[in-house]
């Protein structure tokens, strides 16, 4: 057997065996380390590690970031840190959700992804796994429909990565607004609301085709409230091709005042919170349940339903003093009114020349 060489050398076997190629290490070699900073460097700029030369043009046995040639992997470089995880918690916070919004101009498509959401409120104080969250999407102002994400079970930080699309077309993309309403399923089955995020449209640059990351902090839904003020009779009817809203006052019931039992009805049409017309009907004078019985137009176009409002103020007439305010109704679009008094407004809107008749407490 011949001498064994430095670096490459042959063992020579009996003739009838075939002579086998091997190297050895150079004495003091050591396992050549990646550079880390150089692959992080290439990782964050969303490229391709660049791959280390081999003396043989040969690809290296390693292609991870931070990790010895020889395969030794460094831990640490594969732990993920999410910097959403940590944000300081307003007070009556009751959760964030984080989406992503692309509008693809070409085929007037609205991408949507629900990404997650966090610190959503817990039923048993102490545990974070007590909820049972989904989500609502909304393209308002159409609330009747919508699509939905699926239920994640016993967390207060779900995460969804779930995608939707709306068709809109370009020219209203401007007037709609993202809705997310998060749901809890309690045991009883029941579907609580927990709180809704909104993002208006004409906030997002759908000429870019760019995907935006947003994150929202959730806002209390406004709930119907129980209130010993009395109830208005109120009917509302829209006639598109006229663009006129008829709002009619009939009667008020169990309406709580001191002193005189006197009182009117103030009607108050608002665009964008403006004023735009002001009507009120006759005192009507000793009843607690008064008779009014009136009605009144107002000029609204088409292109304002949206963003109009009616306040329906109940005042008490005291003769020789200021008349004294007993309560209101707010009826309008979905950037107004909640509950009943939204859905009279969306039942106007759907009927359009029917008169739509509901009673609405004051509040």
């Amino acid at each position: 057997m011949t001498m064994l060489r430095r670096y490459h050398s042959l063992i020579l076997l009996p003739c009838s065996m075939k002579q086998i190629p091997f190297t050895v290490p150079a004495h003091g070699s050591s396992p050549r380390r990646i550079d880390r900073g150089s692959s992080e460097e290439a990782l964050s700029s969303g490229g391709r590690m660049s791959e280390p030369s081999s003396p043989g043009g040969k690809r290296p046995s390693v292609e991870i970031p931070g990790a010895y040639a020889l395969g030794s992997i460094d831990p640490s470089l594969y732990k993920i840190v999410d910097e959403d995880d940590d944000y300081e918690i307003p007070s009556e916070h009751i959760g964030r959700v984080w989406f992503a919004v692309e509008y693809e101009r070409e085929t007037e498509k609205l991408l949507v992804t629900l990404i997650k959401s966090k610190n959503l409120p817990t039923r048993q104080y102490g545990n974070n796994s007590s909820c049972d969250p989904f989500v609502r999407i909304y393209l308002m102002p159409d609330e009747r429909r919508y699509l939905q994400s699926k239920f994640k079970k016993k967390t207060c930080n779900p995460k969804y990565e779930e995608s939707y699309v709306f068709q809109v077309s370009t020219r209203s993309l401007q007037d709609r607004v993202l809705k997310f309403t998060v749901y809890d399923v309690d045991r009883h089955k029941r579907h609580n609301i927990i709180g809704h995020a909104l993002y208006p449209l004409k906030e997002h640059d759908g000429e870019s085709n760019e995907r935006l990351v947003i994150w929202r902090d959730l806002e209390r839904e406004v709930t119907e409230t129980v209130t010993n003020k009395g109830e208005l009779l109120v009917s509302l009817s829209y006639n598109n091709h006229l663009e006129r809203l008829t709002v009619g006052v009939f009667e008020g019931r169990a309406l709580k005042a001191e002193g005189t039992s006197d009182f009117f009805v103030k009607v108050c049409l608002h665009v964008q919170n403006r004023v735009v017309k002001s009507k009120k009907t006759e005192v009507i004078k000793k009843s607690d349940c008064p008779n009014f019985s009136e009605s009144f137009t107002f000029k609204l176009p088409v292109a304002n339903l949206d963003a109009a409002s009616l306040n329906i103020t109940a005042i008490q007439h005291i003769s020789g003093h200021k008349d004294k305010v007993l309560g209101r109704v707010i009826l309008g679009s979905f950037m107004f009114s909640r509950g009943k008094e939204l859905d009279h407004w969306n039942e106007m809107v759907a009927n359009q020349k029917d008169q739509i008749t509901q009673w609405h407490a004051l509040v």
